[in-house]
């Protein structure tokens, strides 16, 4: 359903864009959003996009960190400028579909911040 992309190793204070490819409209999902995996930490939500096109940020992504969707393409992605070595982890995407309210998850896509 989700194919996340998009991650590898960057040096601190570069860039990444992360992409998660739905099979099905983005039309039909109430919210699509990234999390990310540290390892020994618990999955955490980074940025959040809604069916109206609202966004929500963790507090740490702040101006770092730019979530968007494109109809055309039924993908979303995060834009990660700036990024930190507290960054790394491994990127899920996740999409919660209308009606049902069924969740899917993508397969992960590690992102590396290292010099």
């Amino acid at each position: 359903q989700l194919q996340a992309s998009g991650g590898g190793l960057v040096q601190p204070g570069g860039s990444l864009r992360l992409s998660c490819a739905a099979s099905r409209s983005v039309f039909s999902f109430v919210a699509m959003t990234w999390y990310h995996q540290a390892p020994g930490k618990q999955r955490e939500l980074v940025a959040t996009i809604k069916y109206d096109g609202s966004i929500n940020y963790e507090e740490s992504v702040k101006g770092r960190f730019t979530i968007s969707k494109s109809y055309a393409k039924n993908t979303v992605y995060l834009q990660m400028n700036s990024l930190k070595p507290e960054d790394a982890a491994v990127y899920y995407c996740n999409a919660e579909q209308a009606i049902t309210g069924e969740n899917y998850w993508g397969q992960g896509t590690l992102v590396t911040v290292s010099s």
